[in-house]
């Protein structure tokens, strides 16, 4: 059976791409997309009018010479996936949506000024169900209540766009670290080990391990094992014997860890072979404090890095910072008050804590920047830190972790129970996407930060309100 596939708006701003992501399909673009497209990119919402911009480009790709005829009847989509596996392509048509006439066997909506525009894609889509039976038509759209509405007017099929959900469940989001009930060695039937240096590393096979591993992951067990992965081949893991008194014994510009899963972190923060390090948790798990303190060491310390870059997005709302008073960094303050928070906890008990704060800043050269205003920069000999990666879609982060320049390295920092976006959810944020696309890669690190160490009422309301 043909399948049509008709695109709403808020697909193509959530991924420009999305066109690609039909195989062998027919995706239909109402003409009331095309107008709406036409007007979001030139909204001063930077973020949503480059994604309106760039869906619109795409669109233009694909179309290029076709005449009027074949662009209502459809034109070929050349992907570069299907150039690669030489599978059938898939057509894009542009409905004229304005032409719809009612008829009475057609259950069209009406035209409320209200919801005129939904209403018109949703009609496309009724259209197009009653002129083809023999295919399958089905509306894509991201908004629930359209989605309600298109059920009930009639619409057989009506599906949310779910190409950039990388899980189906959140709580199987990769965690760093893998825990063994009990002892690990009793569920350890062979073992190799041998002693390299001051390491001793145990060989195992994978077949023994409950979960796949992937390199600069942990397994920890209910009593003193600690093991990190440092290796992987075809049949057997590596791991490196870590003591878990030292673990709780790191330090970084003064703080040691308090928790398990904090001291992994340090570890990870300290492994040199790590570009990007994803630090995730609930709030008052110490995230920000822990890549704060690590940056103060390295670059005031060890000087390993010429600056440190701490940078955040600015809420939808409030993106216009230009009405705040001051320089770029004056105006990110409000939005980065957290990184000053810590430089309190950091330097609040030095005899002359504003001086050493303002000292410290000099110092390690940090800035603070709008993830608004980094495309098209690249950092180099930089520590990045961004926070609040949660509210962040796939393309915004792709395009931050680009900007990485030779001998820098990237922290990413975020809580997937405090998402503020609308159309991001856990599962389709991109700090989860960043995670899952990532931790297969041998440079990077990934840890859960799970105790919350703020204070016990912090505790109490993350877990029960």
């Amino acid at each position: 059976m043909e399948k049509i596939y008709v695109l709403d708006t808020n697909v193509l701003l959530h991924d420009p791409m999305a066109i690609y992501a039909f195989a062998e399909h027919k995706v239909v673009i109402p003409m009331t997309v095309l107008e709406e497209l036409d007007e979001i990119k030139d909204r001063r919402d930077k973020d949503v009018s480059r994604e309106a911009r760039l869906a619109i480009n795409i669109i233009d790709k694909i179309v290029d010479d076709a005449s009027p005829k074949d662009l209502q009847e459809g034109v070929p989509i050349h992907s570069p996936e299907s150039e690669k596996v030489a599978k059938a392509h898939g057509t894009l048509a542009i409905f004229p949506d304005q032409q719809i006439t009612h008829t009475d066997n057609v259950p069209f909506l009406n035209g409320n000024h209200h919801h005129a525009n939904d209403n018109r894609i949703i009609n496309v889509a009724l259209s197009l169900q009653a002129t083809n039976p023999r295919a399958s038509a089905c509306l894509v759209t991201k908004d629930i209540n359209m989605r309600i509405k298109a059920k009930g007017s009639g619409l057989e099929r009506v599906e949310d766009y779910r190409k950039d959900k990388v899980l189906d469940d959140v709580d199987l989001l990769n965690k760093g670290y893998i825990a063994i009930e009990g002892r690990f060695w009793d569920t350890i039937s062979e073992v190799n080990t041998e002693n390299h240096g001051v390491h001793t590393v145990h060989k195992i096979q994978k077949s023994e391990l409950p979960e796949e591993l992937y390199l600069n992951m942990f397994v920890v067990d209910d009593e003193e094992f600690a093991g990190f992965v440092v290796n992987i081949d075809d049949k057997y893991i590596y791991l490196i014997d870590v003591n878990r008194a030292s673990l709780m014994h790191q330090s970084f510009w003064g703080i040691t860890p308090r928790n398990l899963e904090q001291a992994m972190a340090f570890y990870l923060l300290r492994h040199d072979n790590s570009d990007m390090m994803i630090m995730t948790g609930p709030a008052g798990s110490g995230k920000t404090l822990l890549a704060l303190a690590y940056g103060l060491h390295v670059t005031m310390e060890e000087k390993r890095f010429n600056k440190i870059i701490v940078a955040r997005s600015t809420p939808p709302l409030a993106e216009d910072i230009g009405f705040l008073p001051g320089t770029e960094e004056e105006k990110m303050a409000p939005w980065l008050a957290a990184f000053d928070d810590n430089l309190e906890i950091l330097h609040g008990s030095d005899e002359h804590a504003v001086s050493s704060i303002d000292y410290v800043k000099q110092k390690a050269n940090i800035q603070f920047k709008s993830l608004n205003f980094m495309r098209g920069r690249s950092f180099n000999n930089a520590l990045i830190i961004v926070d609040e990666a949660q509210g962040l879609t796939q393309f915004q982060l792709k395009s931050i972790v680009t900007r990485v320049g030779s001998n820098s390295k990237i922290i990413v920092l975020g809580n997937l129970a405090q998402i503020d976006n609308k159309y991001i959810t856990p599962l389709t944020s991109g700090l989860t996407y960043l995670v899952e696309r990532c931790k297969s890669f041998k440079y990077t690190s990934i840890m859960h930060v799970n105790g919350i160490e703020r204070s016990r009422l912090a505790e109490f309301a993350e877990e029960n309100l």
